[in-house]
């Protein structure tokens, strides 16, 4: 290679560099479980409205499913993924599927607690019962139909409890479906990465620092995607939780307080971070 073209090349690189760090860091805020109390919906809705939050996953088998719907259409500007759903993790409130497939239910018609195996749950995971791959493809159709009917916006989906990840052939079936409904945002094929706290994450305070220290670490020119649950710390949310995770409504609050903080809104604008969704990353 001539020295002309050596210059030319290192030139360009150079350029392209310097264009890649004038980039702001992207960041997709997500907000997952819509539709499985009132209090995820109100809180959703908030973090939206009033903080960070750009993109929302709805489950659809889950008891306040209508009511996300009414919601979402009072609210157009948030970003909507289908939450795919194969199991029903809490006490005192659960859901069923919205198709006929007896393979992916208990004894009482519900889905199973746990898609993993759980010691709280000693054979009540979807992946300790004998489930076909059938079933799983009429379940996951009948949930992306219904969405897309009542939420016609729907831009992607998602998987609750990591479900599509239970073998390689139901993750193939998800990206399959994705793509024939025209929904298919692939984050690892975009280059998203994911992060999460960054540091000890039970209280408040411990949210607060460590959700700054994760926002001080991202790096110009790349796109984030950080994932939680809203909610409200009200008797109903007071209600639900599973063995093992008990604080639910304490916790989630933390994360609502967290995200319509005026603090961090104000850090992530001056580090000119830029709150996107998952429907940006096709423009």
């Amino acid at each position: 290679m001539s020295s002309k073209k050596s210059m030319l090349l290192a030139a360009t690189t150079f350029l392209s560099l310097a264009l890649f760090a004038q980039q702001p860091a992207r960041l997709i805020i997500r907000g997952d479980d819509m539709g499985f109390s009132h209090s995820g919906n109100l809180a959703l809705i908030k973090a939206f409205k009033q903080g960070i939050e750009r993109s929302v996953e709805v489950i659809v088998p889950s008891p306040w499913f209508p009511e996300a719907v009414k919601m979402l259409e009072a609210n157009p500007g948030i970003d909507v993924g289908i939450h795919l759903t194969l199991s029903s993790e809490w006490e005192n409130i659960k859901w069923r599927p919205v198709s006929i497939c007896p393979s992916l239910t208990d004894s009482d018609g519900y889905f199973q607690p746990m898609i993993w195996p759980n010691k709280n749950y000693p054979g009540r995971s979807l992946s300790e019962n004998k489930w076909t791959i059938t079933d799983i493809e009429k379940e996951f159709r009948a949930q992306i139909e219904l969405a897309i009917r009542k939420i016609p916006r729907i831009s992607h989906i998602s998987t609750h409890m990591n479900c599509a990840g239970i073998t390689p052939e139901v993750s193939a079936l998800a990206k399959r479906l994705a793509e024939e409904y025209n929904i298919d945002i692939d984050l690892r094929e975009l280059g998203v990465t994911y992060v999460g706290f960054d540091g000890p994450h039970k209280t408040l305070v411990e949210k607060k620092k460590s959700f700054i220290s994760m926002l001080n670490k991202l790096e110009a020119g790349k796109t984030y995607l950080f994932l939680e649950h809203p909610g409200l710390n009200d008797a109903e949310l007071q209600a639900i939780y599973h063995i093992g995770y008990e604080d639910v409504a304490a916790d989630r609050q933390g994360v609502t307080d967290l995200w319509t903080d005026p603090s961090i809104m104000t850090l992530i604008k001056s580090r000119k971070i830029e709150l996107i969704s998952y429907r940006d990353l096709k423009k």
